[in-house]
């Protein structure tokens, strides 16, 4: 299997899920930031790892996604929202929906701690986002907690 990481990370969050990524797939494997990343096409799986802006994927990701069709593909994302909530549910769907030619083969969210200097900025706007309740709690993460669920979750995928 010839396999292709792909990911954008601004704190280094999703860099840390992106290398445990790697780390469990055989065989032919790259990994590399989206700004560097190839083309996607010729990867028997290609798994793309982003941050939510504004709900989103990154827009450097949300770019790469659109490229990725007739393969299988893994999102992977950061997030200081809680990764069962409304708003990663949402984020994801959206990366979904980019990568539309693309056969999902499994997706993951996890908390990433939020950017100090960021956070402030974003509490203090006068209707801050819904994921600013849960931003204190994605303190620490990815943990090795995040990592190991992360490593199972494709190991699951690479055995299915």
């Amino acid at each position: 299997m010839k396999a292709l990481v792909v990911y954008s990370s601004q704190s280094g969050n999703t860099k840390k899920l992106a290398e445990a990524v790697y780390e469990v797939l055989p065989d032919e494997k790259e990994i590399h930031p989206v700004d560097e990343a190839p083309e996607p096409s010729g990867y028997d799986l290609v798994a793309v790892g982003f941050w939510f802006k504004s709900g989103d994927p990154d827009p450097k990701s949300a770019e790469y996604l659109k490229k990725i069709s007739g393969t299988k593909l893994f999102l992977f994302a950061t997030h200081g929202a809680a990764p069962d909530s409304d708003h990663a549910r949402k984020g994801m769907e959206a990366a979904k929906a980019l990568a539309k030619g693309a056969e999902i083969v499994g997706t993951f969210n996890c908390q990433g701690v939020v950017n100090p200097g960021l956070l402030e900025k974003v509490k203090a706007r006068p209707n801050p986002p819904e994921w600013i309740g849960d931003a204190d709690s994605a303190v620490g993460h990815p943990d090795e907690n995040d990592l190991n669920a992360l490593k199972e979750k494709v190991r699951e995928i690479l055995s299915a």
